[in-house]
């Protein structure tokens, strides 16, 4: 079995890992409508299928680790990535394409609660859990959008190998993560109360709710974000800002990927009560650099926009992190997440898919500005929820001390 510092790399390794083919297919869609003639409305049900999959898989096998382990279901979740890769890599046409999602979305919701639990409970410190935990879905994001456009430009068989290589990683992944030892053990739990756990749910424990419920408009505004670069921001780089080459697009939309990192790591350094207001400023300036920079056709712009944005995704999100591990019970920490990320991927998908469909009905750049601006809603809204929760924590802490005495 590994020690704690060789367990946190691999968790981390595998949380990053789990997201990488999550942006992968997105420089190729163009080259699959070109190739196998698909409308916008097909585009969009094959990102349809794949968050459907996904949720489900939240729904039912979220909080499984749990019960069995962290270490059964990373691995049977890496599997699936694994063959879900090969559906890619070997697909002749939409059928495959959605085959292929289907199995990613279901691998990739039963890995993602499971294995940020899996970083919480390997790492040296809760500082450095929270960082790794936020960090490793944009890494994971700005490596799968990047290589997958650089393989796409660059390399032979560009539909496939970049999928191949995938593959080969999670299989790599689910032997390592054989070697990660259990940091909690659960009370051993008959078969038929883990059949029961299957059946659809979400839940949180009872003290951490008001401190998730705050926490919903932060969660939405970051992921619905995310939603519109790795759903529309092809689309948008190629034919609003007439970028034509797959790896600058995979390159752009990297860009705010790699910069959420950042902002993951630099919060980190600010005051706690900082972290919140930075995250949230700048991304409400980027995103306001990205409406301008979608409505002027500039590229320079839309670029520094997305760096902007990214840095504040990183830094809101970190934020929301920390606040959910330090308040989740170790042994609830896989439902906790899996409620938390059941949140982020449906502010992540229901707005890019009313979008893909109101993109045939308006156009492309109507509908990403519009996207924009109700992005800068949501900013807004988690703001004033910030607001409305310091205050009351400030006025609940005199109350406390009186109490006290």
């Amino acid at each position: 079995m590994f020690k704690r510092s060789a367990s946190f790399a691999v968790a981390g390794a595998a949380g990053a890992a789990n997201l990488t083919a999550a942006s992968a297919p997105s420089p190729l869609y163009p080259v699959y409508q070109r190739l196998w003639g698909f409308s916008s409305f097909t585009l969009t049900l094959i990102f349809a299928v794949y968050v459907i999959a996904l949720l489900v898989a939240l729904l039912t096998v979220g909080s499984l680790s749990d019960r069995v382990g962290r270490r059964p279901v990373a691995i049977g979740a890496l599997l699936l990535l694994a063959i879900g890769m090969v559906l890619f890599a070997t697909a002749g046409g939409t059928g495959g394409l959605l085959a292929a999602r289907i199995v990613q979305g279901v691998a990739v919701g039963a890995a993602t609660g499971t294995i940020t639990a899996m970083i919480m409970d390997s790492a040296p410190d809760p500082q450095r859990g929270s960082i790794v935990s936020s960090a490793v879905p944009p890494l994971g994001i700005a490596i799968g959008a990047v290589l997958a456009g650089a393989l796409v430009e660059f390399a032979p068989f560009p539909r496939q190998l970049v999928f191949w290589i995938f593959a080969v990683v999670y299989l790599a992944l689910a032997v390592l993560v054989w070697f990660v030892p259990e940091r909690v053990h659960s009370e051993r739990t008959p078969k038929e109360s883990i059949w029961r756990s299957l059946a659809p749910s979400a839940g949180l424990p009872r003290p951490i709710r008001p401190i998730f419920f705050a926490l919903v408009p932060s969660i939405a505004a970051t992921w619905a974000l995310a939603g519109l670069y790795l759903s529309l921001g092809s689309s948008v780089v190629g034919t609003v800002l007439d970028v034509r080459s797959h790896f600058v697009v995979g390159i752009v939309l990297g860009a705010f990927f790699a910069a959420g990192i950042v902002g993951t790591v630099v919060s980190a350094a600010l005051p706690s009560r900082a972290r919140e207001w930075v995250g949230y400023g700048t991304l409400g300036v980027g995103v306001a650099a990205t409406i301008v920079a979608t409505l002027t056709a500039s590229l320079p712009l839309y670029v520094a926009g997305s760096v902007v944005a990214g840095f504040g995704f990183g830094a809101a999100f970190r934020s929301a992190v920390t606040a959910l591990g330090d308040a989740a019970p170790p042994e609830q920490r896989g439902q906790v997440f899996a409620t938390m990320y059941i949140v982020s991927y449906t502010a992540f998908s229901v707005p890019a898919l009313v979008a893909g469909l109101a993109v045939g009905a308006i156009g492309l750049q109507p509908t990403a500005v519009a996207y924009g601006v109700m992005e800068a809603l949501l900013i807004l809204a988690a703001t004033l929820a910030g607001v409305i929760g310091h205050r009351r924590s400030a006025s609940a802490a005199p109350r406390v001390g009186a109490a006290a005495n």
